[in-house]
């Protein structure tokens, strides 16, 4: 099983569509919405993790594309030099997915990679600049 994420970029046709259902329902791949822009009658988007196997998951991506929607796939992730950090929390701030946060009783600083959806913004708020971005590879699309 592979886990990937993607940007989902539809027209307004098919904004009623069962899409995530019919990914889960008909191609078998596990569908996790991380964010959501949809409104009846505009342009929707969505943010989503998928999980499938390799060739599933090629399945899923071709029945999109089919709806005419446009996929982008995340192949960035985030990489943090956590030995070097001074725990000041500057970076949990600014990073809504909340995969930055402090930890109690100590207050040490703590990063999980799998709620990060690399909206880069902890790069720019971290002072020691702690953060970069590290590509990965673009399987699936």
């Amino acid at each position: 099983m592979k886990r990937k994420r993607f940007v989902l970029t539809f027209p307004p046709e098919v904004v009623g569509e069962p899409i995530t259902y019919n990914l889960a329902k008909q191609h078998d791949v596990k569908v996790n919405i991380i964010n959501a822009d949809v409104s009846p009658g505009e342009e929707g988007s969505l943010l989503v993790e998928m999980e499938a196997t390799y060739p599933n998951m090629k399945k899923g991506v071709e029945y999109l594309k089919e709806l005419n929607i446009e996929i982008e796939s995340i192949n960035k992730k985030i990489q943090f030099k956590k030995d070097e950090c001074i725990d000041c929390g500057a970076c949990t701030a600014v990073c809504f997915a909340g995969a930055l946060f402090m930890k109690k009783p100590d207050w040490k600083l703590t990063f999980d990679p799998d709620l990060c959806v690399v909206c880069e913004l902890c790069v720019k708020a971290c002072p020691l600049g702690l953060f970069k971005i590290d590509f990965g590879d673009s399987a699936y699309v």
